[in-house]
């Protein structure tokens, strides 16, 4: 009597919650794979899209706005979420190892982490500093201020960010807003807020345009953020706290010294410790080296997208826009592998439109403002490029909703 053969199931595991996996994750659920258990391992359960998370330290969204709550997506994907914390991979055996003491066994893994500022090299920056990721941190720090400052808006406060690419400068002028609408609304002189920029080179945003780099440079000056370029800090120590608040000294390469009492960190992208002791093909920072497929060079079994992963024939900046569309050119070769077909390479493009928000409410009016660039093309900030970015991160997110 002949029996019925079992199908084989595969097992699809994705470690983080990124934008890519949130691609591929709607897109499983939209075309699955009967005879593959996806698993999603993510430190937390909601994920932040990253173009919508200036406009919500800025007070233009609310914190459910712009994130992607991975349940419902996890849900739709026919996917088991685990919230956990990997600790480290097992590529002999094929497990991811979780800090819980969880181990998850995978045929096919694919990781999208994102990435961590590099504070290592500066003494006190671990201990001192507030990084801007992992994200959930970044916020919960900003929602204390923004409280503190709001129960006691008389109150003097100087804030510090290392790193002038385009994150610390969306941050820097996304604080101003939100804190200059407290004192605008409690009716407290601006005088009271000193926000500081500091820049390794002489030029912030290098990967950008000149002309972009200048016009930034001039709206940071315009709305009184104190720009320290060509600065490297080098120390960040306590001082003796103020009367009730934590003072800190950033000592600089040059001798320069500047008191301030929070210290957010935004400098070169990193990553993560674990990955180093996994035997995965990394570069120097120790991204993930992934081949057009967006697959391992050194294991076969593993992917990689986002900025944990550097493309090795076509590397490009850590920037939003590749992440995302990484998503569907990963989501196909993760189904070709598991069907045993062929991958197909991936090349993103060299240009790319960024819409970079000033962060500013001007008159205290709804509407924000944004610059735009292309290559050597750049638009001055203006309301109408806000509303265009604001469609386009709204409709993206709304991706996600009601699936």
């Amino acid at each position: 009597m002949q029996q019925n053969k079992q199908p084989i199931v595969k097992k699809l595991v994705l470690i983080g919650g990124g934008h890519s996996h949130a691609i591929v994750m709607k897109m499983f659920g939209t075309k699955p794979l009967p005879e593959v258990h996806l698993t999603l391992i993510s430190a937390a359960s909601k994920t932040a899209y990253s173009g919508m998370l200036p406009g919500h330290i800025a007070g233009f969204y609310s914190h459910d706005e712009c994130h992607i709550d991975l349940q419902p997506l996890a849900n739709f994907a026919q996917a088991q979420l685990c919230i956990d914390t990997v600790v480290a991979l097992d590529l002999k055996n094929n497990k991811v190892l979780c800090a819980s003491g969880l181990a998850v066994d995978f045929d096919v893994l694919s990781i999208d982490i994102g990435s961590t500022p590099a504070t290592i090299s500066v003494s006190g920056a671990a201990e001192y500093a507030i990084a801007a990721k992992p994200v959930s941190q970044l916020l919960e720090h900003w929602r204390e201020l923004v409280e503190a400052v709001g129960k006691n808006p008389h109150e003097p406060i100087s804030i510090a960010i290392a790193g002038g690419g385009a994150g610390g400068v969306e941050l820097a002028l996304s604080m101003r807003s939100r804190l200059h609408q407290i004192l605008h609304q409690t009716q407290q002189p601006i005088q009271n807020l000193e926000i500081h920029l500091f820049q390794r080179g002489q030029e912030l945003m290098p990967n950008y345009h000149s002309s972009v780099r200048h016009q930034i440079q001039q709206i940071l000056t315009e709305q009184g953020i104190k720009l320290h370029l060509g600065e490297t800090v080098c120390r960040i120590a306590p001082i003796t706290p103020k009367e009730t608040k934590e003072v800190f000294e950033i000592k600089c390469e040059s001798g320069l010294k500047v008191e301030c009492n929070k210290i957010f960190w935004v400098t070169q992208a990193s990553a993560p410790e674990w990955l180093k002791t996994t035997g995965l093909g990394t570069n120097e920072q120790g991204f993930i080296l992934v081949e057009d497929t967006l697959q391992s060079q050194t294991h076969p079994q593993v992917f990689a997208s986002g900025d944990i992963a550097t493309m090795v024939n076509h590397p490009r900046p850590k920037a939003g826009v590749f992440v995302v569309r990484q998503g569907k050119p990963l989501f196909e070769n993760l189904q070709r592998i598991l069907l045993g077909k062929p991958l197909k390479p991936y090349k993103p493009q060299k240009q790319y439109l960024s819409l970079i928000g000033t962060g500013d409410k001007r008159a205290m009016s709804a509407t924000g403002y944004a610059y735009a660039t292309r290559g050597t093309f750049t638009l001055p900030p203006h309301k109408l490029l806000w509303y265009y970015k604001d469609c386009i991160d709204r409709r993206f997110i709304e991706g996600f909703r009601n699936l």
